[in-house]
């Protein structure tokens, strides 16, 4: 069985003085929103195995969060793996690096950016959302023993959660 969380960056800066959109923060919200979401994720009993994220300072910055708050808890996993390619991404991307991911590894959790990021959530089951939230988190499994494979495997729907739930 393999789980995967996609999860949108906490809410960012539009600082003026950030010319760059790959290397806007968070705000404060944003800053509060990613330990709690990780923290919720926690009191699901969810292991994630590996935090893979975008590189962008916004979508980094939420998935250490998360990587932290599973560090204060005890939870060992494999750590935070920065995937440029994330930054911005078309469903395709999601798809490699999914296929391209540790079997040993059974939960991850993918963090990156919309209009890419809802577009794969409303790929991978019947259930849609309308846009990801900032720091949303889309869950579904799949029965299969491969990453390869589960794309392709029919998906489960686990839950759909967000700070302001």
């Amino acid at each position: 069985m393999k789980q995967l969380l996609i999860v949108r960056h906490a809410k960012s800066s539009w600082d003026e003085a950030i010319k760059n959109d790959f290397d806007r923060p968070l705000n404060a919200r944003g800053l509060k929103d990613a330990p709690a979401m990780a923290n919720k994720m926690l009191d699901r009993k969810i292991v994630i195995d590996a935090f893979i994220s975008s590189t962008a300072k916004r979508a980094i910055t939420t998935a250490t969060f998360f990587y932290e708050e599973y560090k204060k808890r005890g939870i060992k996993t494999t750590g935070l793996i920065g995937v440029p390619e994330l930054y911005l991404a078309s469903p395709i991307v999601f798809e490699e690096t999914i296929g391209e991911t540790d079997n040993a590894l059974n939960t991850i959790a993918i963090f990156s950016h919309n209009p890419g990021i809802t577009e794969f959530a409303n790929s991978l089951t019947n259930v849609r959302v309308d846009e990801m939230p900032t720091c949303s988190v889309f869950a579904v499994q799949a029965d299969v023993a491969s990453w390869h494979q589960f794309m392709e495997a029919k998906k489960e729907f686990l839950f759909f959660d967000y700070p302001k739930m």
